[in-house]
């Protein structure tokens, strides 16, 4: 069995349990440096909004079902992000097709 940075996960717990969603699953492509959360599944994103801080908001019918964080191993605890919510209601939605 592999060995597991279990301090390293354990130090994620308080973070995690902040997080406004009962389940994340996240996936970590160490070559293009992406880091992929999804809070449902399936999803089918039907509109997305890259921000200024290299997110990408994935939504589905006006609800966040998935963020994309770019340049993902260059963000640090320290690093704190202008977005700290997106109002789907207020937002202007940015559609991208994908045929």
């Amino acid at each position: 069995m592999e060995a597991v940075e279990v301090k390293s996960v354990l130090n994620l717990i308080p973070e995690l349990l902040d997080v406004p969603y009962p389940r994340i699953w996240t996936v970590y492509d160490k070559e293009a440096d992406v880091l992929y959360l999804n809070f449902k599944k399936p999803s089918h994103a039907d509109d997305s909004e890259l921000t200024d801080d290299d997110l990408i908001i994935r939504s589905e019918e006006r609800s966040v079902v998935g963020i994309t964080v770019l340049n993902a191993s260059r963000r640090r605890a320290d690093v704190v992000c202008d977005i700290g919510y997106v109002d789907l209601e207020t937002t202007p939605p940015i559609i991208h097709n994908h045929d």
